[in-house]
């Protein structure tokens, strides 16, 4: 619903979650309002808002004393959501972000037309965004990887509610180990969305090194004739910057590759103009020989 500066709004954040609104502030002077801002979305006619919880904790460390993760409006932190059709369950009080990555939805679509008759890789996979795609798109195998236990229990949890196929394997591990296993199988497809690797400037060489690894690491696991969705949501590097990574993997991997989608957060995060920051989600689509 806002997406701080690509909305006028610099240090704001609601996202919306079926019936609940989720007030993420990234400024002491937008908590301070955070009250005021919670009566006003119940004002919106045509939006049913029936519960508003505000989760700053993560964002606004440095106020720690100040600032506590609660609902104005509430309290149920487990809510259901739908999108493009499938159900999703977060609990909002210990997820990360607002509660889900609502930016990949329509990347998770493009995945989910292409998944048919196919085997699918989820590497950070998170509570299975990619995965339910993947498989309720009539995907033969989908593996999950990601090492919270608490993201695998969700995970388990969608695909109840999904009703999904026996066709899942769900592998608690840090995906740069998985990667590293020269026995594990191949995939048609490959999808990799790690967390930032770089937050600072400080930390860009050390994030391009990291992206480069596993980028290469990854490309080990795509078939000939198979894909790998790539994705970086670090603002320090930038589209060109990340795509140049991607490419130095692939010349390290001696495969024939092809760009064949560049994807990026969906049309509900725009980007303003003097605030190039606010493109921070870059991704590919690659197809290799």
């Amino acid at each position: 619903m806002i997406h701080g500066e690509g909305d006028d709004l610099s240090g704001l954040i609601i996202d919306i979650y079926h019936n609940t609104a989720v007030i993420q502030c990234h400024s002491l002077g937008i908590w301070l309002m955070k009250n005021k801002i919670g009566a006003e979305l119940q004002k919106i006619r045509g939006w049913k808002i029936e519960a508003i919880y505000v989760k700053s904790k993560e964002t606004l460390k440095q106020f720690a004393h100040l600032v506590e993760d609660h609902f104005i409006v509430g309290n149920n932190p487990i809510v259901e959501f739908l999108e493009n059709g499938i159900v999703f369950q977060t609990d909002l009080a210990n997820a990360q972000k607002t509660g889900f990555f609502l930016d990949q939805r329509n990347n998770r679509k493009l995945l989910g037309e292409i998944s048919r008759n196919k085997t699918v890789l989820n590497a950070f996979c998170y509570t299975g965004g990619f995965s339910l795609y993947s498989l309720l798109h009539g995907a033969t195998k989908v593996v999950s990887v990601d090492y919270s236990k608490t993201a695998m229990a969700q995970l388990e949890a969608n695909l109840a509610l999904n009703h999904t196929s026996p066709n899942h394997v769900s592998i608690c591990d840090d995906a740069m180990h998985f990667f590293k296993d020269k026995e594990s199988e191949c995939f048609d497809i490959v999808v990799i969305d790690p967390p930032a690797f770089a937050k600072s400037l400080a930390k860009k060489h050390n994030a391009v090194s990291g992206y480069k690894r596993l980028n290469a690491l990854a490309i080990e696991k795509v078939k000939k004739g198979g894909m790998l969705f790539t994705f970086s949501c670090s603002q320090v590097v930038d589209d060109r910057l990340f795509q140049n990574t991607v490419i130095a993997a692939c010349i390290e991997s001696g495969r024939k590759a092809q760009i064949i989608h560049k994807l990026m957060q969906g049309q509900d995060h725009p980007i303003n103009v003097y605030h190039p920051e606010g493109s921070y989600l870059k991704g590919l689509v690659l197809l290799f020989d």
